[in-house]
């Protein structure tokens, strides 16, 4: 072990498209917080009371429940079906719908949001309650992101799911991640340990590599593109390579199929055209490079694939509705004019 968590396993099968794009993954403001449940039990989580509660503000707020010990069901409002977890697997939540969990007995649901102070917490909450049967541990985690992996109207991901990581590895990895974060949330631990931000977002990140790599195949949606013969090398290579001067003629001849097979294909899994793709993946790129860098405009402007400031710049408005220089002074929170790289 080189550092505080253990080595992430790799992911079987995973796509280029698919490394390419958690690669370049953004997760912000993680918290981790635990749950010790006893039968019967049964509580509701979810919606914007709980984004309100653990990212005031956030657009989007992903959750994942890592079952530690125990058995518990969880349901997402609207959907009629009960999926079960057991100790070792983790359930997500990628756009944070409404949801309750439960234990094998009937119980009337409790708001997770009742249960907890308002932050900023010294140490790691803890959430109890049930009637003091059979228990069931949980480990929780929130966090934001502004990736298009998580924006609903793509259709990455189900509203929930449940990640088994298979025997090896995976498991171990897994075990092992969740013994340090029940140790490390135990009663009298800071909320100002690593645990606290790095853990959450190595589980998630490794639990939706996992997910995406052996998913059953679907017929639309971005899962779908990653295992399609032609859409995947295809968005590998906008992903890898977003600064190159691609048009469709480009892409189809380095994916060996005609314009028009490869502008069905997009249309038809994705909902949109190749070069809306590939415009949409540059401004996530570019909203990375603005967030996270010091970048000048005009450079980040280039890694994209723009050759004038302007037109990116007249792009990325378009997209965010702000020009490049606001969009950073606005995730700052310091004045457009004092922002870095302009």
């Amino acid at each position: 072990m080189d550092g505080p968590f253990p080595l992430v396993p790799p992911a079987p099968t995973a796509s280029p498209a698919l490394l390419s794009a958690l690669a370049r993954l953004r997760l912000e403001g993680a918290i981790f917080l635990r749950g010790e449940y006893t039968e019967s039990w049964a509580i509701r989580s979810g919606g914007r009371t709980i984004a309100d509660l653990v990212h005031p503000g956030a657009e989007r707020v992903i959750m994942f429940h890592v079952v530690a010990a125990g058995l518990c069901w969880v349901q997402v409002d609207g959907d009629d079906e009960r999926h079960w977890a057991a100790a070792g697997q983790v359930i997500v939540v990628p756009y944070g719908h409404p949801h309750t969990m439960g234990g094998v007995a009937d119980a009337v649901p409790v708001g997770s949001d009742t249960l907890v102070d308002e932050p900023p917490w010294t140490t790691m909450p803890v959430l109890r309650v049930g009637d003091g049967g059979a228990r069931t541990d949980i480990v929780c985690g929130y966090l934001s992101s502004d990736d298009p992996l998580f924006e609903p109207t793509l259709g990455a991901l189900p509203p929930l799911f449940v990640v088994r990581p298979p025997p090896g590895v995976a498991t171990g990895w897994v075990q092992s991640s969740i013994a340090y974060a029940l140790e490390a949330t135990a009663d009298g631990v800071t909320t100002d340990s690593l645990v606290a931000t790095r853990l959450p977002e190595l589980l998630l990140t490794e639990m939706l590599r996992l997910h995406l790599a052996t998913a059953p195949a679907t017929d639309r949606g971005w899962a779908a593109g990653l295992h399609d013969p032609v859409l995947a090398p295809a968005m590998a290579l906008i992903h890898t390579v977003p600064e190159r001067h691609w048009t469709v003629a480009d892409l189809a001849a380095e994916v060996a199929v005609s314009r028009s097979v490869l502008d069905e294909r997009f249309r038809g899994v994705l909902g949109r055209s190749p070069i809306r793709y590939l415009t949409e993946w540059r401004m996530h790129i570019a909203e990375e490079l603005l967030a996270t860098s010091d970048a000048s405009v005009v450079t980040v402007a280039h890694r994209v694939g723009y050759d004038s400031e302007e037109a990116f710049s007249r792009a990325f408005k378009r997209a965010t509705g702000l020009a490049p220089a606001h969009w950073r002074g606005q995730r700052s929170g310091a004045p457009p004019g004092t922002a870095p790289g302009r």
